[in-house]
């Protein structure tokens, strides 16, 4: 059931134009420039080549970027289903990966176009995010289908049932605490909580208005990191040193790093260069982060024990 080569070439770019979006859309949000378009959408202040300002060239460009990702997404879609006709039962799971893709890539594409020509409030705005990170995590997943694919990888362990409902539950719980972290963003709290690991030099700060919103983020964070290294030893426990042992082993690994970023970032406030790397390091690994999650719940439930 070998895929072509091509085929795989697409997949790839897919991905990586995926996360583009997602940086390019942090960026926006991190420098300001969600306006530097006007209400003009698709053109950007009646242009389709607008006048150089620093706050349209990084919107425009975001806008680029998700336009050809966009036709990437809908290419990948479009071929797999071609083969999808042919041998449905062999290109089930591949379809629908990427028809999770082209779905939420024109959710988050209808979305980003009503945030530019009418105002979004905060929460709706972090929900973009969430369609960003959940259309990533599909085309990864195809990405790793295909790896696994072009390798002849058939995985021969099968899995107590048990597993895949703590994976799920994992998985939205750490959704939740990115939507928060976008929730930050979106409403320009991060400086509600300054030091780390102390907030404001508290351990438990007045929870109230911007403090209030990123030590919540922070706690959730923390307890994102203890529910997946018990995930891992509880995987480890049932499943030995199973490939899904080392996922969850990886996800640890991410975790881990998250909340490293999470710490540096807090200590870049006020140094508007290493402010927006740090932020962005802190998307990056978490969307992959995401992404190897979606991993360990889609195998955990495909190669589960049937009874």
């Amino acid at each position: 059931m070998k895929v072509t080569k091509r085929f795989r070439i697409l997949a790839n770019l897919s991905c990586i134009g995926m996360l583009l979006v997602l940086l390019a859309g942090a960026l926006v949000t991190n420098t300001d420039s969600g306006r530097g378009c006007g209400d003009d959408w698709p053109l950007c202040n009646g242009k389709f080549i607008p006048a150089y300002t620093v706050e349209s060239m990084i919107e425009y460009s975001h806008r680029a970027v998700s336009g050809l990702e966009g036709i990437l997404v809908a290419t990948v879609f479009f071929m797999i289903y071609r083969q999808y006709k042919r041998e449905r039962k062999v290109y089930r799971e591949p379809m629908q990966y990427a028809w999770y893709a082209l779905l939420f890539t024109i959710i988050q594409a209808l979305m980003g176009a009503a945030a530019v020509m009418w105002p979004q409030s905060p929460p709706i705005m972090a929900i973009h995010f969430g369609i960003s990170l959940v259309a990533f995590a599909a085309t990864l997943l195809l990405v790793i289908w295909c790896y696994r694919d072009k390798r002849g990888i058939v995985e021969t362990t099968v899995f107590p049932r048990q597993i895949m409902p703590w994976a799920l539950a994992a998985s939205i719980y750490c959704y939740v605490v990115v939507y928060l972290g976008a929730f930050i963003r979106h409403t320009e709290s991060a400086g509600g909580c300054l030091g780390w690991p102390l907030c404001n030099g508290e351990v438990i700060p007045e929870l109230s208005g911007a403090t209030g919103i990123a030590f919540i983020h922070r706690v959730g964070a923390a307890i994102l990191g203890i529910v997946l290294i018990a995930l891992y030893f509880y995987i480890k426990r049932l499943t030995g040193n199973s490939s899904l042992t080392k996922t969850a082993q990886a996800i640890v690994i991410l975790v881990l790093a998250q909340i490293a970023s999470g710490a540096w970032l807090v200590n870049t406030i006020g140094s508007d260069n290493w402010f927006l790397f740090t932020s962005l390091l802190h998307n990056l690994i978490i969307v992959a982060l995401f992404g190897m999650l979606v991993d360990l719940v889609i195998r955990s439930w495909i190669y589960r024990k049937k009874n």
